[in-house]
């Protein structure tokens, strides 16, 4: 816990990793401090953007777009492994998230399952989004990676904070899944040797991410759980997984990712499974294993069962 840098500080803490640092506009007063508190803040976020080309990316995250504001972060971490600076203070990056994680941060331990969206996470932590399409495919280039790592251990010197302060949006709020492409363990794990040895180490490649595991018969029975009725998510993650893929694929509304199977999200995999050719009662709505294994195919999950 610690009350915010100044903007200053955090700009001198970033050059002394060694980052190449771009400062945009007025970004140091540039924030949402007249809508909410900002601090004590307790960690860093990682986000992926889902844009694509560096000027785009960052301008989307300093002036926001229809219903959310900019800045979307402090940082935006291009490709080319540069770090711009886009607004400083409150920012519109980590919405609700789980209050249990946020003690775990605090307390600098391994973090529970996110299963909750009942707290403020602009006001408790720093963001930085990363310039990826999320999809899986879009290449990490080494020089962005080397800078999110530098980035991260960075602003946790600045605080006396280890890598555990570090976390990713999909750590944060459930059926979010950013950043996608590599995992935030082993970012942390770069974190904790940077900050280990009190010197810059030579970028090494992460391992490959380990893909999430759907359960057929799992999801059929939280589809087949009453599913008129509203009521408390059903507590298995793969049908977030699976939403998650819904929302990106434009089917379902963010809203709706709750982790319950029900009528909303069965009339979502309807439009997929439509979407792939299925009629009548093959477009019901209920997963079946080769509809699902497609979807895991474009989103970066594997079925079993």
């Amino acid at each position: 816990m610690a009350p915010p840098a100044s903007a200053s500080a955090f700009l001198r803490a970033l050059k002394a990793e060694g980052l190449d640092v771009v400062e945009v506009g007025d970004w140091a007063g540039h924030n949402r401090n007249s809508k909410g508190a900002w601090g004590p803040v307790h960690g860093v976020m990682i986000h992926h953007t889902v844009t694509k080309g560096s000027a785009r990316t960052v301008d989307i995250c300093r002036k926001g777009y229809s219903g959310l504001p900019g800045p979307l972060c402090h940082g935006v971490i291009t490709k080319d492994g540069r770090v711009h600076l886009v607004g400083y203070g409150r920012a519109n990056h980590a919405g609700l998230g789980d209050d249990d994680v946020l003690r775990a941060v605090i307390a600098e331990q391994g973090l529970p399952a996110d299963n909750e969206a009942n707290t403020d996470g602009n006001r408790h932590f720093y963001g930085f989004e990363c310039e990826n399409l999320g999809d899986g495919k879009d290449p990490w280039p080494a020089a962005q990676l080397e800078a999110i790592e530098k980035a991260a251990a960075a602003v946790c010197r600045l605080h006396d904070w280890n890598e555990r302060s570090v976390i990713g949006h999909l750590e944060w709020q459930p059926g979010k899944i950013d950043p996608r492409g590599f995992t935030m363990a082993s970012m942390r794990a770069r974190i904790a040797d940077r900050l280990g040895s009190g010197a810059a180490k030579d970028s090494q490649p992460l391992p490959p991410p380990r893909r999430p595991v759907v359960d057929l018969s799992q999801l059929v029975a939280a589809a087949r759980t009453n599913p008129r009725a509203s009521g408390q998510p059903v507590t298995y993650s793969g049908v977030r997984t699976v939403e998650a893929a819904l929302v990106d694929e434009g089917l379902l509304s963010k809203r709706y990712s709750d982790g319950h199977f029900g009528t909303t999200t069965i009339a979502a995999y309807s439009a997929w499974q439509r979407r792939l050719g299925y009629r009548g009662k093959d477009a019901d709505g209920i997963p079946g294993k080769t509809s699902l294994v497609k979807l895991g195919q474009r989103h970066g999950f594997d079925v079993r069962n």
